[in-house]
């Protein structure tokens, strides 16, 4: 084969229909880093759409328990995690170098806030930086951590490109917000609506087809700046009516009147 064919071959890039029928045929690889709140719920329902799923994490503990089928979240009983480990479709490493076998990584990390009220994204760069270095072509990366509009594009992609490889054509790169209730019965991970954004054709076909086949309902966005604002948004709207019916409640208290009525009859 010529240079001039390869090179052509390599700028051609991956087969995102190949890539998608496997996602769609749930033959695909499904990795989650954190195993956290958002990461167990998240891995449980892959398992139960019948993907084959590893969790990572860097707490050995966690991996040692889970592993065991012990679950380290107070809403999920144990016997569901060991269920998962006994189909032999679900485990949990610690191992960075793992990060090349899946087909989809979701980062599940926590973004808390600093002291100054900004956005820790330590925990963002530094899983960006250890899948950077085990990347191979063909793998989708959806990040589910809540961020500020532009992470994705502005800390994320040039990380993972670092290596060389190239979002759109050798990888795929797409921002779906978490969303949990935890605790909450009548919303699980598979009926709440999953807002997807992707900023190339590729990662946009790719991220759809995943989470179409996880949840009910994909909502799909233009851009991964906007699927950062929608998270953003609902969060805002939340704080806002938290803070109003606070106030509310201090109002009504001096005038005698009971403000969970006033909710319950509103």
């Amino acid at each position: 084969m010529s240079v001039n064919v390869l090179v052509a071959e390599a700028e051609k890039g991956v087969d995102v229909d190949a890539l998608e029928k496997r996602i769609r045929s749930h033959q695909a690889l499904v990795g989650v880093i954190g195993m956290g709140y958002v990461g167990q719920p998240l891995a449980i329902n892959a398992h139960r759409k019948g993907f084959r799923v590893v969790g990572f994490d860097t707490d050995p503990s966690k991996v040692i328990a889970l592993n065991q089928g012990q679950s380290s979240i107070r809403t999920i009983p144990d016997e569901m995690i060991s269920d998962m480990c006994r189909s032999g479709r679900f485990r949990v490493t610690g191992a960075p170098s793992e990060l090349a076998q899946p087909d989809i990584i979701l980062i599940c990390v926590p973004t808390p806030l600093t002291k100054y009220r900004e956005p820790d994204l330590s925990f963002v760069e530094q899983t960006s930086r250890s899948l950077a270095a085990v990347l191979r072509p063909g793998q989708l990366v959806c990040l589910e951590s809540t961020t500020y509009p532009g992470t994705t594009v502005e800390i994320v992609k040039p990380i993972l490109e670092a290596g060389g490889l190239r979002v759109g054509r050798d990888i795929f790169l797409a921002f779906s917000p978490e969303r949990e209730d935890p605790g909450n019965a009548k919303f699980h991970t598979a009926i709440i609506p999953k807002v997807v954004g992707a900023d190339d054709d590729g990662s946009r076909q790719l991220a759809n087809a995943f989470y179409a086949s996880l949840v009910e309902r994909v909502v799909p966005v233009n851009s991964s700046a906007t699927a950062e604002a929608v998270k953003l948004t609902e969060n805002i709207f939340r704080c806002v009516n938290i803070a109003l019916v606070n106030e509310l409640k201090h109002i009504y208290g001096r005038m005698g009147i009971n403000v969970w009525d006033v909710i319950d009859a509103a």
